[in-house]
């Protein structure tokens, strides 16, 4: 049977791409009747989701594939690689809208018009501002309910075309309700939409990165770990503590001191209800090594 959390990131990637298909249909005929340059753009950026889309459904159905011969901590990292993915593609698509913007103003400085769009155009842009908008919400609440990475990655893809849209709305109510004057205003909106975009893709490309280094956890956790590890009055002097972070699992090595004339049996007891306690503050799927030492 397939893994809930697999079937959940599955139904919710699947209705991203479902909007993402319409909106991207829409808009393009939106700004081809609607003679908007910046609508077709805009749509699309809105397909480069369907490639992002389709990372988080292979990146996640990987990352839960057991641990094999050739991987003995499991497939976890794919996920990171498709938050990575999505953080480096949300970077060209904010300097192609940079780049792009600039050479509106660089136009319009020299005495070029921009066409003027239409009210479909306008109307086109309010509707997709909306459903990326509400998309994001839906998709963002789902993905730290299960705790993605890539799920909440993918999120933030969907509220950067969010952004872009409401650019891309600026600009057209501008040329729309102001006259061909401000139609400057798309190119200048959209400069600082790409702005914006490229600060989100780092706090996604960042995290990731870390973690393909093996950075260890936050002090905050490593402190709740020790923490429940010296809970046991028999446990003492907890030392050479190494974490790590693997999708959404967590690794944990630590040794222990206990009494040099305990049993084998009772330190394994103790050992087994260390692991129980961290796996139930932090996931099931935390693997935990702890190694035994006699206290000298």
């Amino acid at each position: 049977m397939t893994d809930p959390r697999i079937r959940t990131i599955t139904r919710v990637t699947l209705v991203g791409s479902f909007v993402n298909a319409l909106l991207s249909v829409g808009k393009l005929l939106a700004g081809i009747f609607g003679h908007s340059g910046a609508m077709v753009a805009d749509a699309v950026h809105s397909c480069s989701d369907f490639a992002t889309d389709f990372v988080v459904l292979v990146c996640t159905r990987f990352s839960r594939k057991p641990k094999d011969e050739d991987h003995d901590y499991g497939h976890g990292k794919f996920e990171t690689l498709g938050s990575i993915i999505i953080g480096i593609s949300l970077f060209l698509v904010a300097a192609g809208i940079i780049v792009n913007a600039a050479k509106s103003i660089i136009a319009v400085c020299r005495g070029e018009e921009i066409p003027s769009p239409g009210v479909i155009a306008l109307v086109a842009a309010v509707v997709s501002v909306l459903a990326k908008e509400l998309l994001y919400q839906y998709t963002i609440r789902v993905g730290r309910m299960v705790d993605s990475p890539a799920m909440v990655a993918n999120a933030w893809h969907h509220r950067s075309d969010a952004f872009s849209s409401m650019g891309t709305l600026i600009g057209i109510a501008g040329a729309c309700f102001l006259g061909d004057k401000w139609s400057i205003l798309d190119p200048i909106a959209a400069i600082a939409v790409g702005i914006i975009i490229i600060k989100v893709s780092w706090d996604l490309v960042a995290p990731g990165m870390n973690e393909l280094m093996d950075k260890s956890l936050p002090l905050k956790v490593e402190e709740e770990i020790l923490g429940i590890i010296t809970a046991d009055p028999e446990v003492s002097c907890p030392h050479n503590l190494r974490t790590r972070q693997m999708g959404s699992m967590k690794i944990i090595d630590a040794h222990i001191r206990v009494d040099g004339e305990m049993t084998v049996n009772r330190s394994h007891d103790i050992t087994v209800a260390i692991e129980r306690a961290l796996k139930e503050k932090y996931g099931q799927d935390t693997l935990v090594t702890i190694h035994v030492e006699p206290v000298k």
